[in-house]
């Protein structure tokens, strides 16, 4: 029902910057929030950062606050992940996800891009 087409991956330096892009299409209004996640080798996919569709609210993981910030252009259906003050710890798979706000929570429906290689070189 949503497409979701990621871009902005790429390799960087520590310290550096990347702006990440997900676009949605079909039925987007099945969803009332995006956000990104995250898959490092051997580990858990994370939430990074969530952001309602409607309203002014986001959520980002600890790990990322004060140094991603996420975004989006409701007229373009599209939304952006800003990444600055990139660490080697950073570097994953990142998936945008199509999903909704449940109170302060964000949950993950099954929409998800295709993923987009972020790797930080120290």
């Amino acid at each position: 029902q949503v497409q979701l087409v990621e871009s902005g991956g790429g390799l960087v330096q520590a310290g550096g910057s990347l702006r990440l892009s997900c676009a949605a299409s079909g039925s987007t209004f099945s969803i009332n929030a995006m956000g990104w996640y995250r898959q490092a080798p051997g580990k858990q996919r994370e939430l990074v950062a969530g952001i309602s569709l409607s309203y002014p609210i986001t959520k980002y993981a600890d790990s990322v606050k004060g140094r991603f910030t996420i975004s989006r252009d409701n007229a373009k259906n599209t939304v952006y992940l800003q990444m600055n003050s990139l660490k080697p710890e950073d570097t994953a798979v990142y998936f945008c996800n199509g999903g909704q706000f449940w109170g302060n929570r964000y949950s993950f429906d099954n929409y998800w891009g295709q993923g987009t290689q972020v790797t930080v070189s120290s």
